[in-house]
């Protein structure tokens, strides 16, 4: 069967595919993407795709970017909605807690985006960041400010600041890991909530070095 091709403005071409490939990696995951089904979709000629991606890599980088701006949005609306009325290092520490659950729970509801978000990342040795094109990825430069501020209101100490990134993400994104891939995704709902807010409070511990009281508790949804 011929498939029809549509006649695309300069630009268009790119921005429909990268949102073809957004929906097939959303139940397929990373290796679901192709130029081939990524041109289908749109209706165009797969040599059409090579006038905007060199290859199959090169879209997937670009898919994998909104991959990770969507993962980014997910965390900014929960931190935005950090109940006022809390002190300052309250409040930069319940940010963080809202970073780690927004993390989790978008690793459960899409977890193909999820598995495409940090599968191409070339990280500058040495840097201690995660880089993609070698700028921060938006989710991770989340982080950064987040603990950046905690330091700021006096809710971590500089003396922990350093690396205290690597922390909290191996933390988090671990057990997103095994909630949407191990033993952990057979669990109920609740069960898994419950085990999430217990491995964020333990990172929030761990990378601030006391055993006070971490600001409000486990942030609601």
């Amino acid at each position: 069967m011929v498939v029809p091709t549509r006649a695309y403005h300069h630009g268009d071409l790119r921005r429909a595919l990268v949102e073809q490939g957004l929906q097939l990696a959303r139940t397929g995951g990373p290796a679901a993407i192709s130029l081939r089904e990524a041109t289908r979709g749109v209706g165009v000629s797969p040599n059409a795709a090579y006038r905007h991606f060199v290859d199959r890599d090169d879209l997937v980088r670009a898919v994998a970017a909104e991959a990770q701006t969507a993962l980014a949005r997910a965390i900014l609306e929960r931190v935005e909605a950090t109940p006022s009325g809390l002190s300052a290092a309250e409040a930069s520490i319940e940010r963080l807690r809202r970073v780690g659950l927004a993390y989790i729970d978008f690793a459960r509801a899409e977890r193909g985006w999820f598995e495409l978000a940090f599968a191409t990342q070339d990280p500058q040795p040495g840097e201690g960041i995660v880089t993609l094109d070698h700028e921060v990825v938006a989710p991770f430069q989340l982080l950064l400010d987040t603990l950046d501020t905690m330091v700021d209101t006096g809710a971590l100490s500089p003396e922990r600041r350093p690396y205290a990134e690597w922390a909290c993400w191996s933390a988090v994104h671990g057990f997103a890991d095994i909630a949407v891939h191990g033993p952990v995704q057979w669990q109920s709902a609740p069960v898994i909530d419950a085990l999430a807010a217990s491995v964020v409070e333990a990172a929030i511990v761990g990378v601030r070095g006391t055993t006070e009281p971490a600001g409000t508790g486990p942030a609601a949804s």
